[in-house]
């Protein structure tokens, strides 16, 4: 027996890059498949693909920008299907590269309206309708290795929106019903028409190789699911500092928790329950 036996799988951006080797790797092991994106050629392309190797495959087209589009996109896959057991919110965008001064506004708008809103719009949609499923089900996220670091230079609004992507993950985490899992995906240098015309492409991790490492951790439950070993060396320094800074300027000592919010909330719904 597969693994995915019979889950339903959705991605946005699925007909491409790693949506696409997703969709491969989770069909392949049982998952029916669901993907979304703008272009109807390339939806039909990426379906006759998945069909010839065995998958059982639909797609619809879809621009994540537009949350009545979404909403539609989400009564298709339960028409369709009759239930989801995984959403991948992966569609994204590339931003063209400047200083904050230089910047264009209606570009660095829509990298924000595809990369950050249409993660946000996917998971309003699904997790409401996966609330009345009242079954266990996934949503994943993918950021970037952009969400824990900088990894490209003069590229402020693409990776403000995946450090976006990242506390929106968490925070629903936090908030969604015990039957819900939420995670987030961080591709570093991964081969995707996004990535094609860099001048180092020849280095980047194969989409399909990215795909595997990915299955394996939703597989297991994963929150945060990571593929690039060298990504720790550019994490560390982040933490690093911030530890230095609490230690010099606000070290610990006997009843700091005085100020901690979320004690502070746990208290008062304490209080509250008592009344």
């Amino acid at each position: 027996m597969k693994n995915f036996d019979n889950q339903v799988i959705v991605i946005t951006g699925g007909a491409t890059g790693i949506g696409f080797a997703l969709a491969k790797a989770f069909g392949a092991d049982g998952g029916k498949i669901l993907i979304g994106e703008p272009r109807a050629e390339v939806l039909k392309e990426a379906v006759a693909q998945l069909t010839q190797i065995g998958i059982e495959a639909d797609s619809m087209v879809l621009d994540v920008t537009d949350n009545e589009a979404v909403e539609a996109f989400a009564d298709f896959a339960w028409q369709r299907f009759g239930k989801v057991d995984i959403l991948f919110n992966n569609a994204g965008i590339g931003a063209p590269r400047s200083s904050i001064d230089k910047s264009d506004m209606d570009a660095v708008r829509h990298v924000f309206d595809v990369n950050f809103f249409g993660v946000w719009h996917g998971c309003r949609a699904f997790s409401r309708r996966m609330i009345e499923q009242a079954t266990p089900a996934k949503i994943y996220n993918t950021g970037s290795e952009n969400s824990l670091f900088v990894a490209v230079p003069y590229s402020a609004a693409y990776i403000a929106a995946k450090h976006a992507v990242l506390g929106l993950t968490e925070s629903l985490q936090h908030d969604a019903p015990d039957f819900i899992h939420y995670g987030v995906i961080f591709p570093g240098f991964v081969s995707t028409p996004m990535t094609a015309g860099s001048p180092i492409a020849d280095n980047a991790m194969d989409a399909d190789r990215f795909a595997a490492i990915v299955k394996k951790q939703v597989e297991a439950g994963e929150t945060y699911i990571v593929s690039h070993a060298y990504n720790v060396e550019r994490i560390a320094p982040r933490a690093e500092a911030l530890a230095k800074a609490y230690a010099t300027y606000a070290p610990r000592y006997d009843g700091d928790e005085e100020y901690d919010v979320p004690l502070l909330i746990e208290q008062l719904i304490a209080e509250q329950k008592k009344d």
